[in-house]
């Protein structure tokens, strides 16, 4: 038995730690917290001392039986989670459920998993750090409370199944506003001038007028002084100018580098970063310092002096400007500025190459430029036309990286021809564009990270579940705008001649930014104003600058949070009480046919159109929106031909067919069939015609090309790509296949092969109860039992499970049936006779 036990939060951090450890330490995964709150309560005594109630989940009793066990063996435990405030609480939750000897319990941290800093953590043991621990404390039971008793008042004033969150609430309302920005826009139309020159040598460039033109009287008038303009360089100025590296990353620039340059989420980007940091090849990825150590800035400059020569190294320190930054790690790094690139994963060797990039960039020399700056005059007037230049005259860290941006307007300057004062140019051509100035730029993932950072609202470990959950939640997502075609106005001046002409360009459009929903938008205005304390900027910021004080030893968490609660209950009670519910009701305007109001509003199951109020004497009616609909934006003429749906188009091989909306876009009905319409097709321009179009389609996709077993093979695509379908299994056809030229010999194989996968998939089966246990992603299992699928932990081992046991697990998780409402009535209505 080994003398010391290590434990991690993950398997894969212990499989890469026990390599560099002899066989006196035995290293085992705690996967994550072994305790936390209750799922079901509040779990927090807010009437005392605000202690939380911590509880080993179910998934968690063998992991937390098989460390204990352990530990009783181990002559010293080593907690080796990581060094933040949730390492340090995971390490604490581990040292009091485990019942660990303070004597023979030793704390390591270190920030990179390499030989030389597990053996550095092991010389240099610690004890737990409390102050950390409270820290964390203090946000999980802050952000408890505040979702355990916000999220109820948006069930009774909302809708049922809403939830609230202090960070997650204050980023929507980031979004939420943004998209208000937008909507209020009004765009403002101007005249941009540009021009093409020719030098004495015929070579050509491109200048432009520094001002604009309000209207194109004005940039007509402009263009027709041009007409016979004799036109020279003015002035020339060549200035040397340097260009410095960026810092190494902290989280959030790694997150916005990989945003812009690999178009990464935020989430992929930080499951990315933890598998090269727990294989040992990058530093922590949690940190919001952008330092090196000397060691790290020393194997940086020998890497630079062996790769590009010595004239290409300049170490250097960097200071942070992060709000609130706090964590004591370094930058993200490579362990190893030697290895250049990694033969991983396609994905997690961008990623390393990217950090490696910026990491080495760091600590080389400026680049050396040389700026040209040409001013050219025309014979016919005062105005002046300016081009700019730039040539690199050494490149330096520029051989490495250049750091992207956000600012989609950003013009790159090129390099100009050889020219001198005086020179006379010949212009090309002179144009006037209409151009309207721009809305303010949706969100991306990576540039909401960079405002809340800049708000000082979260910290590197918050900012992708924070998102995560928002779009989850279904607050935000990931929208694409289509936009809306514009016309502008292009003038030409050519050859003495002015031409003018019309052109269209598409606006508004947008793909992969973060867009509101509708509930979105209602829970937000409800929340700001009832709760506008919580969602305040501010305040959210000076929350996380308490943490940090109470992560310091200057403030006890409990005082903090007793003066929060004072505060914020009373308020949630008076809502609670007092608030008209909120859906969002916007009034169209009226029914000709019958006189009434609608309206739209946030129903039962989501967004509706609704004609008449609860007041009248008949019955509302009712529509749902199409999905690519909002509340906030749609048209009374919009919402009045929603009530045209479902539409009978006639009928085709004597079955009804219809057009409609659905939950997931609009469709054809063609007796029981289904067949989805494009994105964006509104179901009303659909005739006859194009309907037996797309069911011919259909029927054709749907036929038969093969008999397997007396059983139909039919083949289709969906979102996964191309499929067969045979016996109700649906069996993806890989690249290995020709999709267009399936053989039979092909089909055959892929339903074998797929059969034979089922099988392996099975580990336990109880014919006669309808239960078995299978084989599920990632190493975990399902228990299921008809309809009831149970994903079973990593940590649960099914091997030697039993029918009692998997009874069990469906009895606790299958859905609780609900009372029938028949029984209800009925007694009622001996209720109603006896009276």
């Amino acid at each position: 038995m080994a003398k010391n036990l290590v434990i991690v939060e993950s398997p894969a951090k212990a499989k890469t730690i026990e390599k560099f450890l002899g066989k006196d330490f035995k290293v085992e995964s705690s996967f994550g917290h072994i305790s936390d709150l209750p799922s079901k309560e509040l779990g927090v005594n807010v009437d005392g001392d605000f202690k939380p109630k911590y509880e080993v989940s179910k998934d968690k009793k063998a992991v937390v039986k098989k460390l204990k066990d352990l530990a009783k063996k181990a002559e010293t435990v080593w907690l080796a989670s990581d060094e933040d405030r949730e390492g340090e609480a995971i390490a604490w939750h581990l040292a009091e459920t485990l019942k660990l000897d303070k004597e023979k319990t030793k704390r390591i941290v270190f920030h990179e998993i390499t030989k030389s800093a597990i053996q550095k953590a092991i010389e240099n043991p610690r004890g737990i750090d409390y102050d950390l621990v409270d820290a964390q404390q203090a946000r999980r039971v802050l952000d408890r409370i505040v979702g355990y008793e916000l999220s109820p008042v948006l069930w009774r004033k909302v809708k049922g199944g809403l939830s609230a969150g202090r960070v997650q609430s204050v980023s929507v309302r980031l979004i939420v506003e943004k998209e208000r920005e937008i909507e209020n826009f009004k765009p403002v139309a101007s005249y941009r001038i540009d021009a093409e020159f020719s030098n004495e040598d015929g070579q050509t460039f491109k200048a432009k007028l520094p001002k604009n033109f309000s209207s194109k009287e004005e940039a007509l008038k402009f263009l027709e002084q041009n007409a016979t303009a004799g036109f020279k360089v003015a002035d020339l100025q060549k200035k040397p100018a340097k260009k410095s590296p960026a810092a190494p990353f902290t989280t959030s620039t790694l997150q916005q580098e990989a945003s812009r340059k690999l178009y990464f989420s935020v989430g992929k980007t930080m499951t990315l970063a933890q598998r090269l940091y727990e294989e040992g090849l990058i530093t922590y990825m949690r940190t919001d310092s952008v330092n090196l150590s000397d060691e790290a800035r020393k194997g940086a400059e020998e890497e630079i002096k062996n790769a590009y020569g010595a004239k290409y190294s300049k170490p250097r320190n960097y200071t942070g400007k992060a709000k609130g930054a706090q964590e004591a790690h370094e930058a993200i790094r490579p362990t190893s500025f030697a290895t250049h690139s990694v033969n991983i994963d396609r994905d997690q060797a961008r990623l390393y190459e990217l950090i490696w990039k910026r990491a080495i960039a760091s600590q080389m020399s400026e680049a050396e430029l040389e700026r040209t700056n040409v001013k050219i005059s025309a014979s016919t007037h005062r105005e002046t036309f300016t081009a700019n230049g730039e040539v690199i005259t050494f490149d330096g860290f520029l051989k490495v990286y250049l750091e992207g941006t956000d600012d989609e307007d950003t013009e790159q300057d090129g390099v100009l021809p050889a020219m001198k004062t005086n020179e006379t140019l010949l212009n090309n051509y002179i144009t006037a564009t209409e151009r309207y100035t721009r809305p303010p730029a949706r969100y991306t993932e990576a540039s909401l990270v960079k405002k809340l950072e800049e708000l000082g609202i979260g910290r590197p470990s918050t900012y992708a579940p924070t998102i995560s959950t928002i779009q989850a939640r279904n607050y935000i997502e990931k929208g694409t705008v289509e936009g809306v075609e514009r016309s502008y106005t292009q003038l030409t001046l050519s050859n003495g001649a002015v031409k003018d002409k019309t052109l269209t360009e598409k606006v508004g459009s947008d793909k992969g930014k973060l867009v509101p929903t509708d509930i979105g938008m209602i829970v937000t205005d409800f929340l700001v104003n009832h709760f506008d304390a919580i969602l305040d900027y501010n305040f959210t910021a000076k929350v996380e600058a308490d943490f940090d004080e109470i992560a310091e030893g200057n403030e006890d968490w409990t005082e903090m949070m007793k003066s929060f609660y004072k505060e914020f209950h009373p308020v949630v009670e008076d809502v609670k009480e007092n608030a008209d519910r909120e859906s969002g009701e916007r009034i169209l305007g009226t029914d000709p046919k019958t006189g009434k109001q609608v309206s739209v509003r946030l129903g039962r199951f989501g967004p509706m159109v609704q004609i008449g109020t609860v007041d009248d004497e008949e019955k509302p009616q009712f529509a749902s929106l199409s999905p690519d609909q909002q509340l906030n934006t749609i048209t009374y003429e919009e919402a009045m031909d929603l009530f045209q749906l479902p539409k009978t188009l006639g009928k085709y091989e004597g079955e009804e067919v219809q057009v409609n909306n659905g939950r997931f876009g609009p469709y054809v009905k063609f007796g029981d069939a289904f067949v989805s319409l494009a994105k964006g097709t509104d179901p009303l321009s659909v005739d006859l015609d194009d309907a037996i179009v797309l069911i011919k389609e259909k029927q054709k996709a749907d036929a038969p090309i093969y008999i397997y077993k007396d059983l139909p093979v039919q083949k289709g695509k969906g979102r996964f790509g191309p499929y067969i379908k045979w016996n109700n299994m649906f069996i993806n056809v890989n690249k290995k296949y020709d999709w267009d030229n399936l053989s039979d010999e092909d089909i055959v194989e892929l339903i074998e092969t797929k059969i034979q996968k089922e099988i392996d998939k099975v580990v336990h089966s109880w014919e006669a109860e309808g239960i078995r246990v299978e084989k599920a992603r990632w190493g975990r299992h399902h228990v299921i039992q008809g309809k009831v699928k149970v994903e079973l932990a990593k940590t649960v081992d099914v091997s030697e499970m039993t029918l009692d046991e998997a009874k069990a697990i469906i009895e606790a998780n299958a859905p609780k049936k609900k009372p029938t409402k028949r029984k209800t009535t009925a007694k009622k209505k001996t209720t109603a006779k006896k009276k």
